[in-house]
């Protein structure tokens, strides 16, 4: 009888305290979290493409190409685009919304002509990575090239002085306080990121591949 007891019963060595438990399962979402790594990377990749396919092609809307006016005209990279020096910036319709006398402006200045050239531009960078699987030495190129456009785009921090709260009645003002424009720049540095991953991963692939 004490002998079917003692055999029945756990030996210390066997028992798991409550510590054990909790630090086997940590480790087990990490090493989960380890095999994630591929698909990680195949979703930051797949989102560059939707993100840049989707923003390339609304430059063809009026309202996105009247929306980033104040951001080009004020960098010195981007303002010869516009044939008037510093747009006034009241001439923008409302999203959906159409202003006649606005709307002749903007065709005098060549907004339209020139998101539509950057949408272009914007749309067959995010084919260029597109073509990872494939191609992925031009993918690595493709992202290089979003690494200069996120570069670009995070510049008009500085350049455009809507991006920061200013003016009369405010409480704050300058920086660290982004105003909406600056809130939409600012969250480039998540694409400057996934670029560069997504770069550093196509080129080490094609090398991988023995070419």
């Amino acid at each position: 009888m004490i002998s079917a007891f003692k055999q029945n019963s756990p030996s210390p060595s066997k028992v798991v305290s409550p510590l054990t438990q909790r630090s086997s399962l940590i480790k087990s979402f990490y090493l989960a979290a380890v095999r994630l790594d591929r698909f990680g990377f195949a979703m930051l990749r797949l989102g560059l493409v939707v993100v840049l396919c989707w923003i390339g092609g609304l430059k063809a809307a009026n309202y996105e190409a009247e929306g980033i006016v104040p951001f080009a005209a004020n960098s010195p990279l981007m303002s010869f685009f516009y044939h008037y020096p510093g747009p006034e910036y009241r001439e923008q319709n409302p999203a959906g919304g159409l202003n006649i006398a606005n709307h002749e402006w903007n065709v005098r200045n060549a907004t339209y002509v020139f998101s539509y050239g950057l949408g272009c531009v914007i749309v067959g960078l995010g084919l260029l990575i597109a073509l990872h699987p494939l191609l992925p030495q031009v993918a690595a190129v493709g992202s290089f090239l979003v690494i200069l456009m996120a570069l670009t785009t995070l510049s008009f921090l500085v350049t455009t002085p809507e991006a920061w709260v200013s003016g009369p009645g405010t409480t704050v003002h300058g920086f660290p306080f982004l105003a909406t424009p600056g809130l939409v720049l600012i969250k480039d540095s998540i694409m400057l990121g996934a670029a560069i991953l997504t770069m550093a991963d196509s080129a080490k692939i094609y090398l991988r591949r023995g070419y």
